[in-house]
């Protein structure tokens, strides 16, 4: 190569990073992205602040805010039918809640010593791409035909325990990724005991990544419906019982607005607060 044409090649070469960090820093790109990101954001909070709007409405289904009352929570408060539903869901999300944190911290500390964790990590997040209602319609054949059993609390559980762990895995996987292994070897030479190992050294870093699933499944337990949907037999979860609801009574419906504005303003503050704790607070510490 001649003289030239390395001084070319060398040029280009120091060009092309300089052109991307332009890229990535220029004016119009930083626009753009605020822009994306407002965007997002209104998508998202618009309609739930609209939904609670339209909770104290006397006909939320003509998308009209007037005239307002407090009639729809009066008629919700009256009305006993949605609390069993309610109770089931609370319960049931806790279940699922502290099975996702024990198993995801089990096998999310397993991957991460695996040599070649890449077939067994596919496996593990194999559900997260079948869709809802096809997991739903293979379980109900697996366990009432095939199985011969009485669906229940307990199918509703198995159901939204396959869809919330792999997202719990996943929280606890980044953080134990991280995580020095020699630092337990160190410890294992200075007379650590495996449990002493685990409590001291592990799991002050896996907290956030356990807390997380913890919380992720909760929510995504709290909140599944097409699944719970084939397999649940007798049973009614706070989503199968507003889908129901909607489905077959509009007369219901504004009761549904006002439940569901009541669900968003206990459970957002109180995850905010606790996200804020558990990332903000403790980090600082």
């Amino acid at each position: 190569m001649s003289a030239t044409a390395m001084e070319t090649y060398s040029r280009r070469a120091v060009a092309a990073p300089s052109a991307r960090r332009r890229f990535g820093t220029s004016p119009r790109w930083t626009t753009l992205a605020k822009g994306a990101g407002v965007f997002a954001i209104v998508m998202i909070y618009i309609p739930l602040v609209w939904l609670a709007v339209m909770s104290f409405t006397a006909n939320p289904l003509a998308g009209i805010p007037y005239p307002l009352t407090f009639q729809n929570y009066a008629t919700l408060f009256a009305d006993v039918r949605w609390r069993p539903p309610l109770y089931t869901s609370l319960l049931m999300s806790a279940g699922v809640a502290l099975v996702c944190m024990a198993l995801s911290t089990l096998v999310g500390r397993a991957l991460t010593r695996m040599a070649r964790p890449g077939a067994s990590l596919l496996l593990v997040l194999m559900p997260l791409f079948v869709p809802g209602l096809t997991m739903g319609a293979a379980l109900f054949i697996f366990l009432r035909t095939m199985l011969n059993l009485t669906l229940g609390m307990w199918s509703i559980f198995l159901a939204q325990l396959v869809w919330a762990l792999p997202f719990c895995i996943l929280l606890v996987l980044v953080v134990a990724s991280r995580f020095d292994l020699r630092l337990l070897d160190a410890a294992e030479d200075l007379g650590a005991s495996p449990w002493r190992r685990f409590w001291d050294i592990e799991m002050p870093i896996l907290r956030p990544g356990i807390l997380g699933a913890g919380i992720f499944g909760f929510l995504l337990s709290f909140n599944e419906l097409p699944r719970s949907l084939f397999v649940r037999g007798i049973e009614t979860t706070m989503p199968i019982y507003n889908w129901a609801m909607a489905a077959s009574q509009q007369s219901q419906v504004p009761i549904i607005f006002s439940l569901t504005t009541i669900l968003l303003a206990v459970t957002l503050p109180v995850m905010g607060a606790f996200f804020w704790v558990l990332f903000v607070k403790l980090d600082k510490n």
